[in-house]
C-alpha cells in the first residue's frame, strides 16, 4: 500500500510540480472510481477527485451522486500502473475550483465558461443542454492546474473525447488526449459510476444494450454493400424498446471526429455507433450510456 499525497489547493500543486521532472499522466474523475479509470502509463499519475457542481443541472442527481473519498483513497493506494503508482489526489474544494462562486442556475452564474460549439448540441447536449459547457469549463480549470502532457478519458462518454479535443485543439492546449477503451462488467455493461444505482438483477438485464450494440456491428461487418442507418440500427430500436424498464433516449450513427449524423455508411467506413438508455427502477431513472466504432 502505498501513500499518495493529497492536494486541496492549485497553489500547493503547482508547487508539488516545481519538483518533478518527466510526463504527468491525469486522470480527471468525479471519484466513485471503477477499473475504467485506472489503466495510464506516465513516470506521475495524478487522479482529481471532484463532483463538477456546472455539470449538472436544477434537478439532476448533484446531491445525491455518489461520494466515496475514503473508499477510492484505498483503490489508488492499493494499485499500481504498469509499475507505477498514483503520486497525487487533487480533492479541491468547490470554492477552488470556482473563485467567483457557481450556482446551478445558469441566469444566476458569474465567471469565465467554455463552449465547444458544433459538438456538443447534439446526443447528450440535446438531452443536457449546458452539460458540456460545464465538463468543458471544469477540464480546462483541471488542465489549467494539474498542466499534464497526457489526459486519458474513457471512450464509454464518447462524445466528452470530442468535445475536449476540440477544445485542446482550438486553444491550442499543450498535452494530448487518449482515449481509454471502455471497460465492462462481467455481463458486458459498460462500467460507469451510476451502475451503483442499480440492483444486481437490472444491472444484469442491462447487458442488452451492449449485446445489441454488438448486433448491429456484426450487421455492418457482414455487409459488402452501402447501408442506411435504419438497416444497421432498426432491430436495436426494437429489442430495447420491447424490454421492460427500458427506453431509448437516443440511438446514433455519427462522424467519429464531427459528430455529424450518418444516414448512410459505407463498408469501411468508420463511425461511432451510440446509445443512451433510460432504466427504470423503483420509480427511479437512470441513464445508461454506450457505444462501439465501427471500422
Amino acid at each position: 500500500m502505498t501513500d499518495i499525497k493529497i492536494i486541496r489547493t492549485v497553489k500547493e500543486l503547482r508547487s508539488w510540480k516545481s519538483t518533478t521532472s518527466g510526463s504527468i499522466g491525469f486522470v480527471p474523475t468525479m471519484g466513485a472510481l471503477h477499473k475504467g479509470h485506472l489503466s495510464l502509463d506516465n513516470p506521475y499519475t495524478v487522479v482529481s477527485i471532484f463532483v463538477n457542481p456546472s455539470q449538472f443541472a436544477p434537478g439532476e442527481d448533484l446531491d445525491s451522486y455518489p461520494r466515496t473519498f475514503d473508499q477510492d483513497y484505498s483503490i489508488l493506494s492499493n494499485l499500481k500502473i504498469q509499475n507505477k503508482t498514483v503520486s497525487v489526489i487533487f480533492a479541491p474544494t468547490i470554492s477552488e475550483m470556482y473563485p467567483s462562486g457557481i450556482d446551478l442556475d445558469l441566469t444566476k452564474q458569474k465567471g469565465a465558461f467554455v463552449t465547444v460549439l458544433g459538438v456538443s448540441e447534439q446526443l447528450e447536449g440535446k438531452t443536457r443542454p449546458n452539460f458540456f459547457r460545464g465538463v468543458s469549463t471544469v477540464v480546462l480549470k483541471l488542465f489549467n492546474a494539474v498542466q499534464p502532457q497526457f489526459a486519458y478519458f474513457g471512450q464509454k462518454d464518447i462524445q466528452q473525447t470530442v468535445v475536449l479535443k476540440r477544445m485542446v485543439k482550438d486553444l491550442l492546449l499543450p498535452l494530448e488526449i487518449i482515449v481509454m477503451p471502455i471497460v465492462r462488467e462481467d455481463s458486458g455493461l459498460a462500467l460507469s459510476s451510476r451502475n451503483s444505482y442499480l440492483s444486481e438483477s437490472l444491472r444484469s438485464r442491462s447487458s442488452i444494450i451492449y449485446e445489441n450494440l454488438q448486433e448491429c456491428e456484426k450487421i455492418y461487418q457482414e455487409s459488402h454493400n452501402e447501408l442506411t442507418k435504419d438497416e444497421i440500427v432498426s432491430r436495436f430500436i426494437d429489442l430495447i424498446n420491447n424490454e421492460p424498464d427500458f427506453q431509448i433516449d437516443y440511438i446514433s450513427l455519427a462522424n467519429l471526429e464531427t459528430l455529424e449524423e450518418l444516414s448512410t455508411i459505407k463498408p469501411g467506413q468508420s463511425a461511432v455507433l451510440s446509445t443512451a438508455v433510460y432504466v427504470t427502477e423503483n420509480n427511479r431513472t437512470i441513464r445508461l450510456l454506450d457505444n462501439i466504432i465501427l471500422n
